[in-house]
């Protein structure tokens, strides 16, 4: 769904993903080349009738979160981005991503650890 998105609305969803939740006066200051404030909020309700994006009322403000079914849209954005980045190798986006980050503590090591250990016995 995420890809068919118009490039806008997908980055608007995006923003809210990285932030968890925002204003759309805060959506609008994370934005590349701002729209008008009344188009940021249009793009917002877009996302809310999609069922993309929730929203609840808090100060008199509309705060803007990402639907709880973000986690299979990541899990789909994931493969897209393996597919066309690592000509479909997930080990070669994992060391990527491991590259990336200079210091991992030990439960992220334990976790990809425990991943290494099931794939290993997945593959005998």
């Amino acid at each position: 769904m995420i890809e068919s998105l118009p490039r806008r609305e997908r980055e608007v969803f995006e923003i809210l993903c990285s932030l968890q939740e925002a204003t759309a006066a805060a959506v609008r200051s994370a934005m590349i080349d701002p729209p008008t404030d009344s188009a940021v909020r249009t793009l917002l309700s877009r996302l809310v009738t999609k069922g993309l994006v929730e929203h609840r009322t808090a100060n008199q403000a509309y705060v803007y979160s990402p639907a709880p079914q973000t986690d299979a849209m990541a899990q789909t954005a994931l493969q897209r981005l393996v597919q066309t980045f690592f000509h479909g190798s997930a080990a070669s986006a994992a060391t990527a991503l491991l590259g990336m980050e200079p210091r991992l503590d030990a439960g992220e090591i334990e976790a990809i650890q425990r991943m290494i250990d099931r794939a290993r016995k997945e593959a005998e």
